[in-house]
């Protein structure tokens, strides 16, 4: 799509990334065209989605752009309000319940918005110039109204080494060149989702780095079709079937998500996009300030979920006992589930702040409340869904058995439960139900909530850094009248967490 022509509908979002000519390998093969692949099409379609909400609701999916003064997707705005955050959180659950699965633009909305403060805070403390160049690299997105996609996850080789002691330094992404025009990267970052389907990515530090991790210490934009970079699409639990045709055996056979491993060899990016240029010491800034946005983001799983919950009443309706008072039970059960999911998440952006860039932030600790949330509960709402499906969710015949001339008509006897009900629409919502909690949106519903945004261990770290025990210790000391009342504690001694949370006078 030229420069000067903007993205509004999916169908213009569609047309923007057709004949880019990526270097995209599935099941060994060069894909020439992703759009017209039946297993990429569908992840294509969810992206497209978050353009079409935008133009149903704009006010939910859509903002004025500060730099164009356009209508541009809320996934490219940077939050000026605590109103901004919570929108993000309402826009989230909505594309959830839209297309059941990961609609891949969270990680480079929650991208920017760490990059907007952190890359402020670079320039006052080292007089770089960081801040005005991602200013205008964002004003460039907003003027097409393009798809970011954030690259964070190097593949870490050796966990237990430094990304300078890695006997293969490639595995973490690194400065490997530089000219007067700008460095060349080389590297991999592992689960890319949506990176096939973006116009540009962010590249940035995965961890925490040292001085001697200098070189790893890079982050710029690059546009997805660069020299350079070659994609490696991952494979799914049975995304085979879409290439078998028909509407059935799918479960969800419009939307689907995306990842994918990038390869970079000797990319090219050039000065003006590069936003972090060997500052280590502020890596560990980045990578928490994206943490606290995207852990928050997993509300995007309620909205699925709320898609789930739907599936298994529908199921149980279809087998004849809605009202059975065990069903009503495990149907509260699911619902208290992913609603506490939501909550905590919408909790954290409620509960934002202002950093010194005018961009906001959302808390931390219920962030990570959050996202420890989402490694566990959605697990148990899907355990619940296959509990009301029974067993025949797995043991069902085909679509292509059920139109077979000689069998078919004994599929259709026995597959039928309540009267009234199509055979068809039964087998489809088995098979959405196995779709989410078994087949390829099962990546984006569950082992996503367990890795996303990091593994369980690293939310438990962040709360265990930020759950104030000494204030909390100080607390007890003073009730149970071992410190005098006087000694409870002062404003100043109040940092961080409680005292943007209570707001404590002076």
């Amino acid at each position: 799509m030229p420069q000067n022509q903007k993205i509004v509908s999916g169908a213009d979002y569609i047309k923007s990334i057709t004949g880019r000519n990526l270097n995209v390998y599935l099941f060994g093969d060069r894909v020439a065209e992703p759009i017209d692949h039946p297993i990429m099409r569908p992840s294509i379609n969810a992206v497209a989605e978050t353009y079409d909400l935008g133009v149903r609701a704009p006010e939910l999916a859509t903002v004025i752009s500060p730099f164009t003064g356009e209508r541009i997707s809320r996934f490219l705005a940077i939050c000026s309000s605590i109103d901004d955050l919570v929108l993000q959180n309402k826009m989230q659950r909505k594309l959830g319940q839209n297309t059941g699965t990961c609609f891949q633009r969270c990680v480079g909305m929650d991208a920017s918005n760490a990059l907007y403060s952190v890359t402020y805070e670079m320039d006052e403390a080292y007089g770089t110039n960081y801040h005005n160049r991602f200013k205008d690299f964002l004003t460039q997105m907003h003027r097409s109204n393009y798809v970011v996609g954030g690259a964070m996850t190097d593949v870490k080789g050796d966990r237990s080494l430094a990304p300078h002691q890695q006997v293969d330094q490639d595995l973490f992404v690194r400065i490997v060149d530089r000219d007067d025009e700008g460095i060349y990267i080389s590297g991999a970052k592992a689960h890319q989702t949506g990176c096939v389907n973006s116009h540009w990515m962010l590249v940035m530090p995965t961890m925490r780095l040292s001085e001697a991790d200098k070189e790893f210490a890079i982050v710029g934009a690059v546009p997805v079709d660069a020299q350079g970079i070659t994609y490696i699409y991952g494979r799914q639990s049975c995304d085979l079937r879409a290439m078998e045709g028909g509407s059935i055996d799918q479960g969800n056979n419009l939307y689907g998500g995306q990842e994918a491993m990038v390869v970079f060899n000797r990319t090219f990016i050039s000065n003006e996009m590069i936003f972090m240029d060997g500052e280590y010491d502020f890596a560990a800034m980045l990578v928490e300030r994206f943490t606290a946005y995207h852990r928050r983001s997993y509300v995007c799983k309620s909205g699925v979920g709320d898609v789930l919950i739907g599936a298994a009443a529908s199921i149980a309706e279809m087998n004849g006992i809605p009202k059975a008072s065990h069903i009503k039970d495990k149907l509260v059960e699911m619902t208290h589930l992913n609603e506490t999911i939501y909550a905590t998440g919408i909790a954290s952006s409620y509960q934002g702040y202002e950093t010194k860039s005018g961009c906001y932030l959302c808390d931390d600790m219920i962030s990570n409340v959050c996202k420890h949330h989402v490694t566990k509960m959605p697990y148990e709402i899907a355990r619940i869904s296959q509990d009301l499906a029974g067993g025949i969710m797995v043991t069902m015949p085909s679509e292509k058995d059920l139109n077979h001339p000689e069998i078919g008509h004994l599929v259709r006897k026995y597959m039928q439960a309540k009267d009234g009900v199509p055979v068809e629409d039964r087998m489809k919502m088995l098979r959405l139900i196995e779709n989410m909690t078994l087949g390829r949106n099962a990546v984006g519903y569950l082992t996503e909530s367990m890795h996303g945004a990091g593994s369980p261990q690293a939310q438990r770290i962040q709360i265990g850094r930020a759950m104030q025990l000494e204030y909390k210790k100080r607390l007890s000391r003073v009730l149970a009248g071992i410190e005098p009342e006087g000694a409870r504690t002062t404003l100043d001694e109040l940092t961080g967490y409680f005292a943007r949370v209570f707001a404590l006078p002076e």
